[in-house]
């Protein structure tokens, strides 16, 4: 975990508690601090942990901003009074409203898909259509998911909680249980080696987590399929940024995020981390254009937050570990 220095903080200075990988924004707050001539402290850890510390330091915190991954973090940081709202046309114009705070107290600054992975020698694409399908008999002892206590497949079911119920996700969830090659893997990774390896024909992951492997592995025997996209589409979630509650440089914070959801910081997150940029006018890096287009699901990702207790005790219910 990366602390505060004993230095003081100036008024001007900002510190952002970070949620994500250091060495992913370290790149992009040095642009910044050249560009703007603002220092800005990095404190690093996980969500949890920070919507802790922020909790226990109340008004005297030194935090300006939080950033943290995934819908469901974001809302849990707004439920509990961590965010004061932004009123900002830049970030109104740059993120659209799926990815945003619906009372504006946090936006998304990088969007990654959560869709379906497949081994090409043994699976065709048009064998694949939705996350829904996945439960059907013909996968059975064939498919690959990632544990349940991880947030992005919380967020996933959420949603589809949402968007088809809670009696149709729950036959699905369960179908799906029934057809795993393997217990679940403990990270996105590990899925992916494992459908190249044969281990199992399909499964569910992250985009970035593709293009990362990717990256080092280009001749990786797995190919993306974007999910539902004849239905809602394929389910979108983000990392995303707020400006704290107690903050002593609220200006300072908000030009920051929106500095973040500006052209140059898109790319910076697009090229660091194969992740897609949240504003819509700026395009995808190359890798990611070669995975072709998809459709987004455009419920809004704060509901993965609203309905992620519900998500977790359903899957508890079926035996999803």
């Amino acid at each position: 975990m990366i602390t505060l220095a004993a230095t003081p903080v100036l008024a001007q200075d900002l510190v952002v508690y970070s949620a994500r990988a250091d060495n992913l924004l370290k790149p992009i707050v040095e642009r910044y601090q050249q560009q703007t001539g603002t220092k800005v402290t990095l404190v690093s850890d996980k969500a949890g942990p920070l919507m802790e510390r922020l909790k226990a330091e109340g008004t005297n915190t030194p935090a300006d901003v939080l950033i943290t991954v995934d819908g469901g973090n974001l809302w849990q940081a707004a439920q509990e009074g961590l965010f004061r709202p932004i009123s900002s046309q830049t970030l109104r114009n740059n993120i659209p409203s799926h990815l945003r705070d619906p009372n504006n107290q946090w936006y998304g600054l990088s969007v990654r898909a959560r869709t379906i992975f497949y081994n090409p020698s043994k699976v065709h694409p048009s064998h694949l259509s939705t996350y829904a399908s996945l439960a059907d008999a013909k996968w059975k002892g064939k498919l690959c998911l990632r544990t349940s206590n991880n947030v992005y497949n919380q967020s996933l079911v959420a949603t589809m909680i949402a968007n088809n119920g809670a009696a149709n996700t729950e036959k699905v969830v369960k179908g799906w249980v029934d057809n795993l090659a393997t217990a679940p893997f403990s990270d996105d990774t590990k899925l992916l080696e494992a459908i190249a390896a044969g281990q199992c024909d399909v499964g569910i992951a992250n985009t970035y987590y593709y293009g990362r492997l990717m990256d080092s592995k280009p001749n990786l025997n797995v190919k993306p399929f974007f999910a539902d996209q004849n239905a809602r589409g394929t389910h979108v979630n983000v990392s995303g940024a707020g400006v704290v509650k107690n903050s002593k440089n609220v200006a300072e914070a908000q030009k920051f995020i929106e500095w973040l959801s500006g052209a140059e910081a898109q790319n910076l997150f697009v090229d660091a981390n194969f992740e897609y940029p949240a504003n819509p006018r700026i395009s995808p890096n190359k890798a990611l254009q070669s995975w072709g287009r998809f459709k987004h699901d455009f419920i809004n990702v704060s509901t993965a937050g609203k309905n992620q207790r519900q998500a977790i005790m359903l899957m508890k219910k079926v035996g999803y570990n």
